[in-house]
């Protein structure tokens, strides 16, 4: 299948560290890189050189002197709010790195600005593109292993360099939140969560451990952390007739059924790729995108219902 997006939709980066600059590597290859952005202007020099595209080290400027269709956001959380709402008032869509902002009330007026702007907002929940978490949600709708009962994740490593401004309920949990709620089809019902600190800066929390109550029985369990040293993406997914394992880094999945184990086999996909030929398409195609700025809402709710249910010591209870 080709890499190239459906039409030529041009699209702006806007911070190229840590995992943006993975967005413009993909962008590239897609032929959808129109443009950089990065307060640091040695990168954004070196990747407006590397990658033959203007670079600019001010997103007002970038907006205004660039005909954009989109743009993704992968700052710090603490300033996506401020220029996710600047790139929809200069009529772009806009994909935000996770979180999609720091607290709900902002995720809140965040959404009211696309609809004002008439321009989509979509978030970073990476793993709904992973090929065996696809998999699975198909499996799921198929029913044939059942009802889904027990959703099991451990996600764990130890913290990356640039984080700082949130902890990992909001940085890393996040993304098993989605998950859950994804596969599950709705937003839990009840939160109950602790989570601490371990090693320094203590301001943020750095281990977490959350447990999800849905209708009727369905419960997610989340174990995230930034202690331990190896890199840990699991999901155990319990079903009425049958288990399915899932290493979301190697993308090997494991059914279980009886006393039968089946390993299928796909070819390994970048789920980063999947994730932004998926953002360029839905512009091109003017439709909704996968992940919509609700969803990134209802998971900060659920982040924040953790939170304040590890600090009363009581379960939160989700309207």
């Amino acid at each position: 299948m080709a890499l190239t997006a459906k039409s030529m939709v041009r699209i702006g980066v806007i911070g190229t560290g840590g995992w943006g600059k993975n967005h413009v590597r993909v962008f590239n290859e897609l032929q959808c890189l129109a443009a950089v952005c990065d307060v640091d202007q040695q990168r954004a020099d070196s990747f407006s050189r590397k990658f033959h595209v203007p670079g600019y080290t001010s997103l007002d400027t970038m907006l205004n002197k660039e005909k954009l269709d989109g743009v993704t956001i992968c700052t710090p959380a603490s300033t996506h709010f401020q220029m996710a709402t600047q790139a929809l008032a200069a009529g772009v869509h806009t994909l935000v790195e996770k979180p999609m902002t720091t607290n709900v009330k902002d995720g809140e007026r965040l959404i009211d600005a696309a609809k004002s702007a008439n321009r989509f907002l979509t978030v970073g929940f990476i793993e709904r593109f992973n090929p065996p978490i696809t998999a699975l949600k198909q499996m799921i709708s198929d029913g044939k292993l059942g009802d889904p009962v027990l959703l099991e994740f451990h996600r764990e490593n130890r913290r990356g360099q640039n984080i700082s401004d949130v902890g990992i309920v909001k940085d890393a949990s996040v993304h098993d939140i989605d998950t859950a709620c994804w596969l599950f089809g709705e937003v839990p019902k009840v939160v109950y969560a602790r989570v601490g600190a371990f090693y320094p800066p203590m301001e943020h929390e750095d281990f977490a451990t959350i447990l999800m109550g849905f209708s009727g029985q369905k419960t997610a369990f989340l174990v995230t952390n930034w202690i331990t040293p190896n890199r840990v993406r699991t999901l155990s997914a319990v079903f009425s007739g049958g288990v399915v394992d899932v290493d979301f880094v190697t993308q090997q999945t494991s059914i279980h059924e009886g006393s039968s184990t089946t390993v299928p086999t796909r070819p390994v996909q970048e789920p980063l790729m999947l994730e932004l030929r998926g953002f360029t398409d839905a512009i091109s195609e003017k439709r909704e995108p996968i992940v919509t700025g609700k969803d990134g809402l209802n998971v900060l709710r659920v982040a924040e219902a953790a939170l304040a249910s590890s600090s009363s010591g009581t379960p939160v209870y989700i309207e």
